[in-house]
C-alpha cells in the first residue's frame, strides 16, 4: 500500500520560511498529481497547492500565491512545499495528498479528488 509521509513542520516566527517534504513509498509517484492541503483548528481542510504529473501544471490558493512554491522530484518520489513570509494565519496541520487517477484534471482544488493522504505535519507561526 502506498504511503505518504510528510515532514518539515515546526514552530516559526512570522516572516520566516519553512519547507515541507512529502515522500511517497509507491513506484508510480511519477504518475500521481500531488497536492498540499491544510487544516486549522475549528476550520475545514483547505486547498493550498497542486502540481500535476507534468511539472508545468501548478495551482495555488490565492492566500498563498507568491509566498508558497510547490515542486517535485520524481526520482526521489518527493514533493515539497516551500513556504516564505509565513503569517500567523498559515498555522495549521499540513497534509500531502496524491491523486492516483485523473480526478484532479477536473479540479485540483477539492480534497475529494485525492485518494491518498499523509498523516499531516504541524506548522505553527507565532507573531
Amino acid at each position: 500500500q502506498v504511503r505518504l509521509v510528510e515532514s518539515g513542520g515546526g514552530l516559526v516566527q512570522a516572516g520566516d520560511s519553512l519547507t515541507l517534504s512529502c515522500v511517497s513509498s509507491g513506484d508510480d509517484f511519477r504518475n500521481y498529481a500531488m497536492g498540499w492541503f491544510r487544516q486549522a483548528p475549528g476550520k475545514e481542510r483547505e486547498f493550498v497547492a497542486h502540481i500535476g504529473w507534468s511539472f508545468r501544471n501548478k495551482h495555488y490558493a490565492d492566500s498563498v500565491k507568491d509566498r508558497f512554491t510547490i515542486s517535485r522530484d520524481n526520482f526521489k518520489n518527493t514533493v515539497w512545499l516551500q513556504m516564505n513570509n509565513l503569517k500567523r494565519e498559515d498555522t495549521a496541520v499540513y497534509y500531502c495528498a496524491a491523486d492516483s487517477g485523473w480526478s484532479t484534471t477536473v479540479s485540483p482544488l477539492y480534497a475529494t479528488n485525492y485518494d491518498l493522504w499523509g498523516q499531516g505535519t504541524q506548522v505553527t507561526v507565532s507573531v
